[in-house]
Parts: C-alpha cells; sequence; structure tokens
C-alpha cells in the first residue's frame, strides 16, 4: 500500500484525544505548539443537538433504553464497546480479558464515572511496604501540584479529610446523601467502615463562564451539554482551540504505527483514515502516545519488529485492571415511598476509602466501596427480578396492569447495592501481545491477552463480599445476589471488566526493567513520549483519571522545557 506523506510537520502529534491525549493537547497549544491529534473514532460535542442523548426519556428508544445495544444503556455516550465490530481481539488459553474501548474525540472520558481521586503517598511506594511489584521512580510530592492544577482547572466536588493516603484538594460543595446513602451511612460505620462524601468531577459551583451547573439529572454517562461534568473535548480540547490554540483534529483515523528516521528518533505517526480506507504518516517533532493503555502497547508493538523501545522486552507486560465484586439487597424499610426528584448526580453521593490495615490482611492492597440505589429514572428491567423478592419478602409482583404497577410502585426506589474497586498487583506474565495471524478490519495485527487473577485478588473479593453482608445486615436489608465463593472467585469481574487497565509501558528508572523515565519519556526514544496509563508501575485502590491527567500536564511541562533547551 502507498503511504501517503503530507508535507506539514508539527510540534507535537498526539495520539488519542481522552484525558492524557486531551490534557497534553491543551497545556502544548496553549503553549503555543502546534499539535494534531489523531483520533480514531468521530467528532463529538455534548451540545450538540443532534447526537446527545442526555434528557431522552427510555420509551424513545425501541428498547425501553436496554444495554442491549450499548453496554451501559441506548443512550449512554460511549461509541464502541467491549467488542467493536471489525477491530477484534484475541484470548490466549485460560484467559477472559475484556476489552473497552470508546471511538469518539474524548474517548471513555465522555460516559465515564467521574470519580476523581488522587493517588497517595504510600500508592506511589508500595514495594517499599508490602514487598510486591515496582516502586514509583516518582512521589506524590512531584504529582502534587499538578493534581492541585486539575482540580482547580476542571472542577472536583468533596471535602477535606485529613485520610493520609486518599489526600485532599480544592474541592467544590459536594451534594447532601440520597436517603439510601444515609442508611449506607449508618450501616457501614457501625462496622467501621469510613463513610465521606464523594470525590467527582461535576459542578456544583460555577468556574468559569464556558461551563453549566449541574442540574442533578443522574445522566453524566451521557455526557453533559452544558458541560457541567468533565470530559475531555468539553474542558480541555474545545477550550485550548477557543483560546486560539492551534489543535488540528484528525477523526476517524486509526493510527498503526510510530515511524522512526536514521537518527532513532520519532518522526511520524502512521494511519488508516476509514473514510477512503488510504495509510497516511503525519509528522511531528515530538510524538505523543495517549491512546490508552493497551492501545498505547499495540502501536509500539506494531511499529518495529519486537517493539518500538522495547529493549527491556516489557512492552504489554504487567497489564492490570482494578478488581471489582459486588452485593445488593432490597431494604423494606424503603418501600412505599414518596415520589420526588432524587436523581443526584451520575454517581454517588458518598463512599468509602480503603479503611484497612493490610499488615493484618491475609492479601497485600486495598479497595473502595461505590454505593448505588435510589429513585433513578425507571427503564427496561428497573426495578426488581421477581423471583428474588419472592423469595427474599414472600412478595409475589407478578400480574398485569394496575396490580404489576401498583407492586413496582411499592418496591421502587427500594433497592441498594454496593461495588468494592480494589487495586490488583502487576504480575510480569499478565500481558498483551500482538496476534501473529490476525488483523482488524484495517488491516492492522491486533492485540492477544493473557490475564489471570492471584489468590491475591481473590481474597481480596472474598473480604469485600462478607463487608458488603455485614453492611446490608446492619441497614436490615434483605440480601438478593447472594453471597459469592470461591466457587466464583468471590464474584470478581472478568479482567478488563473495570475499565482501569494500566501498566504496559510501565515507567521507572532502569531501562532494562521499564520502558519509560518518571517523566512519560521512552528510554530508547528520546522524542517519544506516553501520557496515558500505560505508564502506571501500580494501579492504587483509586480510580485512575485524575492521575493520567495530572501526569500528562506534568509531562506536557517537562516537553516544553525540553524544546526550549533545544534537547528534543
Amino acid at each position: 500500500m502507498e503511504i501517503k506523506k503530507p508535507t506539514k510537520t508539527y510540534d507535537a502529534v498526539i495520539v488519542g484525544s481522552g484525558a492524557g491525549g486531551g490534557m497534553t493537547a491543551k497545556v502544548l497549544a496553549e503553549q503555543g505548539l502546534s499539535v494534531a491529534i489523531v483520533e480514531a473514532g468521530p467528532f463529538f460535542d455534548p451540545a450538540d443537538p443532534v447526537t446527545k442523548t442526555q434528557m431522552r426519556w427510555p420509551y424513545e428508544s425501541p428498547r425501553r433504553g436496554a444495554s442491549t445495544q450499548r453496554d451501559f444503556g441506548d443512550f449512554d455516550m460511549a461509541w464502541g464497546g467491549w467488542e467493536i465490530e471489525g477491530e477484534p481481539y484475541t484470548q490466549a488459553e485460560g484467559t477472559d480479558f475484556r476489552w473497552f474501548r470508546s471511538r469518539m474525540l474524548g474517548g471513555r472520558t465522555n460516559h465515564w464515572g467521574r470519580i476523581s481521586l488522587r493517588f497517595g503517598p504510600d500508592d506511589f511506594r508500595r514495594r517499599d511496604i508490602d514487598g510486591l511489584g515496582a516502586n514509583w521512580p516518582i512521589s506524590y510530592e512531584d504529582v502534587k501540584p499538578y493534581y492541585d492544577k486539575v482540580d482547580k482547572l476542571i472542577g472536583v466536588f468533596g471535602t477535606n479529610e485529613g485520610l493520609p493516603n486518599d489526600p485532599d484538594g480544592f474541592f467544590l460543595p459536594p451534594p447532601k446523601p440520597r436517603l439510601h446513602e444515609w442508611y449506607y451511612i449508618k450501616g457501614a460505620r457501625k462496622s467501621g467502615v469510613t463513610v465521606i462524601p464523594s470525590r467527582m468531577s461535576m459542578l456544583t459551583k460555577r468556574i468559569n463562564k464556558e461551563r453549566g451547573l449541574c442540574f442533578y439529572c443522574g445522566q453524566c454517562g451521557r455526557s453533559c451539554m452544558v458541560y457541567a461534568d468533565f470530559s475531555s473535548g468539553s474542558c480541555l480540547i474545545f477550550p485550548a482551540q477557543k483560546a486560539g490554540g492551534q489543535i488540528d483534529l484528525f477523526v476517524n483515523c486509526m493510527a498503526r504505527s510510530v515511524e522512526t528516521g536514521p537518527d532513532g528518533k520519532a518522526k511520524a505517526v502512521s494511519y488508516v483514515n476509514k473514510a477512503d480506507r488510504q495509510e497516511y504518516q503525519i509528522k511531528g517533532k515530538v510524538i505523543v502516545l495517549a491512546a490508552s493503555a493497551c492501545s498505547t502497547a499495540r502501536i509500539l508493538l506494531n511499529s518495529k519488529e519486537g517493539g518500538l523501545g522495547n529493549g527491556s522486552g516489557v512492552i504489554g507486560r504487567y497489564l492490570h485492571d482494578s478488581t471489582g465484586s459486588s452485593m445488593y439487597g432490597f431494604l423494606p424499610a424503603l418501600m412505599d415511598r414518596d415520589r420526588y426528584n432524587e436523581d443526584g448526580v451520575g454517581g454517588m453521593h458518598v463512599y468509602s476509602p480503603w479503611w484497612e490495615d493490610n499488615k493484618k490482611l491475609d492479601f497485600p492492597r486495598g479497595y473502595h466501596i461505590e454505593v448505588w440505589g435510589g429513585q433513578s429514572m425507571p427503564k427496561y428491567g428497573h426495578g426488581f427480578n421477581q423471583a428474588e423478592v419472592q423469595r427474599a419478602l414472600g412478595i409475589t409482583p407478578g400480574g398485569y396492569g394496575k396490580k404489576y404497577k401498583e407492586e413496582l410502585r411499592r418496591i421502587y426506589g427500594a433497592f441498594v447495592g454496593m461495588s468494592g474497586r480494589g487495586e490488583s498487583v502487576a504480575q510480569y506474565d499478565n500481558y498483551c501481545e500482538i496476534d501473529p495471524s490476525k488483523v482488524d478490519e484495517w488491516g492492522i495485527p491486533v492485540l492477544r491477552f493473557h490475564y489471570r487473577w492471584t489468590d491475591y485478588e481473590r481474597r481480596q473479593a472474598r473480604h469485600m463480599q462478607d463487608t458488603f453482608e455485614e453492611i446490608l445486615t446492619n441497614m436490615g436489608a434483605k440480601i438478593l445476589s447472594g453471597k459469592k465463593t470461591a466457587a466464583n472467585d468471590y464474584g470478581l469481574n472478568k479482567p478488563g471488566e473495570i475499565i482501569h487497565e494500566v501498566g504496559t509501558a510501565r515507567m521507572g528508572d532502569d531501562p532494562k526493567t521499564s520502558v519509560t523515565n518518571g517523566y512519560g519519556r521512552l528510554h530508547e526514544v528520546p522524542n517519544l513520549f506516553i501520557t496515558d496509563a500505560a505508564t502506571f508501575p501500580s494501579q492504587a485502590d483509586k480510580n485512575p483519571t485524575w492521575t493520567i491527567m495530572a501526569l500528562a500536564w506534568r509531562t506536557s511541562d517537562h516537553i516544553i522545557s525540553e524544546l526550549k533547551k533545544m534537547n528534543l
């Protein structure tokens, strides 16, 4: 295939437009650099009345909002999913890894839960604490100034609590707990489990003229049409463009590889334009990969025999995702409730950060608890499983018409559940590689995954199940989901299902055991940087997005500094 090479050379070419790519583009463009973003999906603006799905009723969908067409519901704002037609991935024997991709400008930031947590001081030095995995080559103090900047730029609600490994920040006022959350607070604290207001990136107070306030529709997963929640397009890319920054968008362009010159430096990104199915190259003085951990590994492994910058042999290795396990029940005290708007933000108003001392436990890393329930908008399948309710309470909803509606109304809003999101230990043998015989629709070799949970994660999930059972019992709830056992790995989600994959090109001081340095700069390619979670040596018991953006900002400042010094 003839490769078409444009004549223009950008200061920076960025692959990916999500949290890392968007932040990198904003910082570089606002410093006067010309930037190109290569995005595999189409353009998307949450305010566009044609494509927005916010404030749509389930009855407007022929599927009543069910998750049969999109994995998180008909109106969820993720154009993609775990399975994308024409873009397969494969599994090694014994592996069942789920790889979620969102093909659109802003990527997964359009539909994520917006749980915005800083990693704590201990999260950067876990090996010193439990002897497992690797320490980061940087500390919390190195990243703290950038966490502060992200808080102020994006906006995050919460409260300062003084918890040593759950650092405080610059918070907007949090929303009040809803009724089911008050029950959770009482039940959790009875078991000695910490509960604090959530830390989430929705605007409860105005921070600038460009973004509106949250109006508590509970539909943040649809991406906010008034820009009250965080997404990369609405909060990073569009503002930078409006401020005069030169950011050219190459949408519907599937990155294949990074091309290098005789001097070993990266010189271009090769991509397939989905419109004409031709391959092009776009040149840059600096190349930045921010395509998500697995996609970044795929690009590097497809760039050169054995992988570009892979002298260590660890590109694709140490892949890990957050653990997850859940339990839910029915709370009779919440039956026959008055009806009122209880939507709130799209997610929990309170949560539980890790409260235990791991030295007393038989697993090394912690987890946080996310709470769900209340009177959210009904849709297909909403409410209850008839057999479960009948078995737990002796209620037989059944029937049709008036009787059916009356029973639904009685128990509407009386369900409550909780999910753990924990840290797994990075393993060398959990990895992705290039499948030697399969390509996607665009002719690009695909990834093959190797992944198994260890006993560390299973014991952690057992602790989750014990904790959830105790809290639900304290609340007076009837457990409907059952308590998971060793037979089903204590309810562990499949690897990848939590969509927090990290670690495929980890940072470190030793080029023999890591891919990048502490600034995300490849040891072997001096002008190639990574600003997504591929560089994470470990995950932490927190969601990774806030750390991705803080590190991307830090790396962008470093790129600007190095360009000024003529080092790139």
